[in-house]
């Protein structure tokens, strides 16, 4: 493994996950449809291997049910005079998310119910959905809406429900383990930008990246939609996600130039917890960690009571708590290639950490003599004392209990130096690999 404290990642992988962002911006996006097919398609040839799988609607998946595919191919309000104020050709924010059709003449009054805007953000349109309530309605800018005239519109919304499928996408790269590192991110949102499309494409780089280079674990990537799509696929694997994975990440908001974050599993102690914590601490300055009680994501199935896999939440900004976010502000301008550059190395980095991170036991009973295997400096200088007593205090903790970031966690030394510590302690016959 190399340093993860001097990793460079070379600057194109920012600028091309970047370009891929511009491509999908523009597709209307849900929890079922046309939209994420074309993402999942989009991405599968980007990393080829990526396997897409259907859910039928009306499949119970717990205590849920795969709802109705939803299609869309118009939506508009009309004046008289047939100028178009608001229309979804030109934003696909512009609908109310899985609309019900409508064809009629309504006066303002009877419009405004259907009507969503911010007045503290006049010129943002809010995203806005009705998924498991039928509904219809538009969305569009507060200064959109002050300026309707007292008339008549034409309000037409071209869609349908039917009985059709949810889409996913599965990547399955085998290891020298069966254990296996989970990573998750979703494709439902329409035209947005950090919160939407930073997670799918740094995990979709993150595959390309893993790909490179024979790994010590097995890696499984999901690509799927938010709640209803991680609930699917945790009722078709749950009995084997409980089996194989040790630490798992959800990318979402991940491509933005101002913070970077986490949010804990529910009981904030696996791997994935104390890792994450680690590189944010030794690598990111100024990040911000959030309790599983600020949860939002899908870390809300995968850590839930029963379920309980080893996963945090890795963003820069955290979801809510960008003015952009639930917005068309949050675009294309909002996100950068050197915010997602920074999101990938993110994640590589606490992915390299799972990697290199081993759980040792020493293999004498006592404190090991040191000086019969070169190990203890035959001359005193400053810096020694340090060193040897760091050197101690790994065998200290090298109990087959402690693994590599336990033991930088609970000395406070850097991670790679308890690893490189831990080879040449190996290496001396002190310590022996606990599987």
């Amino acid at each position: 493994m190399s340093n993860v404290n001097t990793t460079v990642v070379s600057a194109h992988v920012g600028q091309k996950i970047y370009q891929w962002m511009t491509d999908l911006f523009p597709l209307c996006r849900s929890i079922t449809g046309q939209g994420v097919r074309d993402s999942l398609a989009y991405l599968s040839q980007q990393v080829p291997g990526i396997t897409v799988r259907a859910v039928p609607s009306g499949t119970q998946v717990f205590d849920w049910e795969v709802p109705q595919e939803w299609r869309i191919t118009e939506a508009y309000i009309e004046t008289q005079s047939g100028q178009r104020i608001v229309d979804f050709k030109r934003c696909n924010l512009h609908v109310l998310g899985y609309s019900t059709a409508i064809d009629e003449v309504l006066s303002l009054a009877q419009l405004q119910p259907h009507l969503y805007s911010l007045p503290e953000q006049p010129d943002a349109i809010p995203y806005v959905t009705s998924y498991y309530a039928r509904n219809w309605g538009f969305c569009l800018t507060h200064q959109q809406r002050l300026s309707l005239q007292d008339d008549e519109y034409r309000v037409r919304i071209d869609s349908e429900h039917f009985a059709g499928e949810l889409n996913y996408g599965e990547l399955i790269i085998p290891g020298k383990s069966e254990q296996e590192i989970f990573l998750s991110s979703y494709l439902c949102h329409p035209s947005m930008a950090n919160n939407e499309l930073s997670g799918p494409l740094v995990m979709a780089a993150i595959a390309q990246w893993l790909a490179e280079a024979p790994r010590l674990y097995s890696y499984r990537l999901f690509w799927g939609v938010e709640t209803i799509g991680s609930l699917t696929y945790l009722s078709l694997h749950l009995p084997e996600l409980k089996r194989h994975v040790v630490a798992g990440f959800n990318l979402t908001c991940i491509g933005d130039d101002n913070s970077y974050s986490m949010l804990h599993s529910r009981l904030g102690n696996t791997l994935a917890d104390k890792v994450a914590a680690y590189v944010l601490d030794h690598e990111f300055p100024a990040a911000r960690k959030y309790s599983f009680l600020q949860r939002g994501s899908d870390e809300r199935q995968y850590c839930a009571p029963g379920v309980d896999l080893p996963l945090v939440t890795l963003m820069r900004t955290k979801f809510a708590e960008y003015p952009e976010y639930h917005t068309s502000l949050d675009n294309l301008d909002f996100v950068s290639p050197q915010g997602l550059q920074g999101g990938f190395e993110f994640v590589k980095r606490c992915i390299e950490v799972v990697e290199a991170n081993q759980r040792c036991k020493v293999t004498v009973l006592g404190e090991p003599q040191l000086g019969k295997r070169g190990l203890y400096p035959t001359t005193s200088q400053k810096g020694v004392g340090k060193q040897v007593r760091n050197l101690r205090n790994i065998i200290a903790y090298s109990d087959g209990e402690h693994d590599s970031i336990d033991i930088a966690l609970r000395l406070e030394i850097p991670f790679q130096l308890v690893v490189d510590t831990q080879a040449t302690l190996l290496q001396a016959g002190l310590l022996e690999k606990v599987s």
